[in-house]
């Protein structure tokens, strides 16, 4: 199984009532449509799930899940995360990413000096933040991820262009 091809589009939240329903967050940019991109699989790849949304909740929706019929299998998958096949998603304009792509890349400044490899993509309300594992280190740095700080992402070339708030790095 190729993870380059699959994008993580939500997580399973444990039971929302006594019939199988699940609780369900969705990654996706206009949330409901996590159930148009089923099948989804967990992360292994081992099991599929065909998804029908039932309702809405604060922080996402209840669903219904092929071959989950009880409390007790709904619970089991509490904190399963789910893949969708990129080619089952829109395609993006050029200035958007999913975060799968950029982790991994390696952050540059404009003077061609190596900051760090993009080590995951955190976004706590207003914007994404880069976290950057500086070379050699354990150490990070969080890099906004705006198009003054970053300027440039070249997923061809596996490289993203960063002009960082002075003293950040």
């Amino acid at each position: 199984m190729n993870d380059e091809n699959r994008i993580c589009v939500g997580a399973l939240g444990g039971a929302f009532g006594v019939q199988g329903e699940v609780r369900l967050k969705s990654f996706t940019a206009t949330p409901e449509d996590i159930a148009e991109y089923s099948p989804l699989t967990s992360e292994d790849g081992a099991r599929s799930f065909e998804i029908t949304l039932t309702g809405q909740l604060k922080n996402g929706f209840t669903a219904r899940l092929t071959g989950v019929t009880s409390k007790e299998a709904a619970d089991a998958l509490r904190g399963t995360r789910l893949y969708a096949e990129r080619d089952q998603l829109p395609h993006l304009p050029d200035d958007e990413y999913y975060h799968a792509d950029l982790i991994g890349l390696e952050v540059y400044d404009t003077g061609g000096t190596l900051l760090g490899k993009v080590k995951t993509v955190l976004n706590h309300g207003a914007s994404d933040i880069l976290e950057v594992q500086a070379p050699g280190t354990s150490a990070t740095v969080l890099l906004p991820f705006t198009l003054q700080a970053v300027p440039t992402v070249d997923l061809a070339a596996g490289r993203i262009i960063a002009d960082p708030p002075d003293g950040l790095f």
